[in-house]
């Protein structure tokens, strides 16, 4: 039988609760209980004879789960507790307590499992998760690619995404640069030729191998994948490092030994505090606050985040970026069409920052590469104006974006998304030093 914790509380007449715990014995073994509060039918001093087992108490509720899950070692807590003790935000930030420490939390009417590793590779790995969709994980991702190489280690990235392919494929970004002329010659075969596989290729010419998922749960777990698979994959190209890249708030079902959260600040602080926030930054060694920057936060919401994080993990570090437009091929002197996914209110920004830094001239620019009817209205209405399409590598980058530079015959440069941090040096240390506790505990962990 799975050993059991169970939470209780004092709302409930304590003949109830030993009857309950009597109950739960015929399918497991109730090792203790935690009181997680409540005066109104126990004193507050409740113990072993009260309820007949070992209690842990605390004023915290949290501090007592963390206290009970370290000495009893349980597979699972049984929550026994209900209103007013628990609130139902309450009882998602003891769910990710439980999360954290790998044990399944379940009550009347749900259940909480930990995403469990489907595989554990020979090779050092890094994930990289994210809080949500869209917060820049491909592209910190690729970036900590990129920077590892520059360093002079051999990286090999495993992306899963909604859109990968049906069996896990190595695109050798480390070989053959990627012209979009040869993702729009695959997307014509039915290739998903802007899937983060072929971003991080294209972005970072390192190796890569392209995964699947279907469906994520609160926890980061999937509800189908081949990422097992991939990470199998990439384990046997003989590569230093591998990057294990999540996709939205999913986790890659494959054990890590360093990993980095990607928090998106337009999300907000519930992201990070509330709802299975507390759990993501449980199992993270390093937070990057992404997209920081106005107009889509204010610097006291970018604070706010970051003193979240602290609060809940003050002992890893946490570093606020904005992301920055960086054209793969030369677009001095051209007047440029640039298509992103980025928010409309980022728009100037982005385009002066081509023009200062690449020396184009912006003639128009589309935050609409996600929505292919309002891109294709958005590049008609710039027609005979331009003389480069400069687009991001998402899905509508090739079938899109390049079909129309083919039409109007001009050339398409595909850009990545630079993280950069307020003084311009970006991610590279952060990323070594992601390496080096990675390579730390892969060789604690094979001694």
């Amino acid at each position: 039988m799975p050993r059991a914790l169970a939470l209780i509380d004092g709302e409930h007449y304590p003949p109830v609760v030993r009857s309950a715990l009597a109950e739960l014995r015929r399918d497991c073994d109730v090792v203790a209980a935690v009181f997680v509060g409540g005066t109104e039918k126990v004193d507050s001093a409740v113990g072993e004879e009260t309820y007949g087992l070992p209690v842990i108490a605390a004023p915290d509720a949290s501090a007592a789960l963390r206290e009970a899950l370290g000495v009893f070692r349980p597979e699972v807590v049984i929550d026994l507790s209900d209103e007013p003790v628990l609130s139902p935000a309450d009882r998602m930030s003891l769910a990710s307590v439980a999360l954290g420490f790998g044990v399944a939390y379940r009550g009347a009417d749900f259940a909480f499992d930990p995403p469990l590793a489907e595989y554990t590779t020979s090779t050092p790995a890094i994930a990289i998760i994210g809080t949500g969709k869209r917060v820049g994980k491909t592209a910190v991702s690729a970036d900590a690619a990129r920077r590892l190489k520059a360093a002079g280690l051999d990286p090999v990235v495993v992306a899963m995404g909604r859109g990968g392919p049906a069996e896990p494929e190595v695109i050798r970004g480390d070989e053959v640069a990627l012209t979009t002329d040869d993702l729009l010659a695959l997307a014509r075969r039915g290739v998903h030729a802007a899937s983060d596989s072929y971003e991080d290729a294209v972005m970072s010419r390192v190796a890569t191998v392209g995964c699947r998922r279907c469906g994520g749960g609160l926890a980061g777990a999937t509800a189908i994948s081949n990422v097992a698979e991939g990470a199998r994959l990439a384990d046997s190209l003989g590569k230093e490092i591998i990057i294990l890249e999540g996709s939205g708030s999913a986790i890659p079902p494959v054990a890590a030994d360093a990993t980095l959260l990607v928090v998106g600040a337009a999300q907000g602080l519930p992201y990070v505090r509330d709802y299975f926030g507390p759990y993501r930054l449980a199992r993270s060694d390093a937070v990057v606050i992404a997209g920081a920057e106005a107009p889509l936060v204010s610097p006291e919401e970018v604070g706010a985040i970051e003193a979240a994080v602290r609060d809940l993990r003050g002992d890893i570090p946490v570093m606020a970026v904005r992301f920055r437009p960086r054209p793969l091929a030369a677009v001095a002197d051209a007047r440029v069409f640039f298509a992103t996914t980025a928010p409309p209110a980022l728009l100037p920004t982005l385009s002066a920052h081509l023009e200062r830094q690449h020396g184009c001239e912006v003639v128009g620019a589309s935050p609409n590469l996600s929505n292919r009817a309002m891109l294709r209205d958005d590049l008609r209405a710039a027609e005979g104006h331009y003389d480069v399409l400069l687009t991001e590598l998402k899905a509508a980058a090739v079938d899109v974006v390049a079909e129309a530079g083919v039409v109007a015959g001009v050339s398409t440069v595909l850009c990545d998304n630079e993280p950069l941090t307020a003084d311009g040096t970006g991610l590279g240390a952060l990323a070594r030093d992601l390496y080096d506790l990675a390579l730390t505990r892969h060789g604690m962990r094979t001694a």
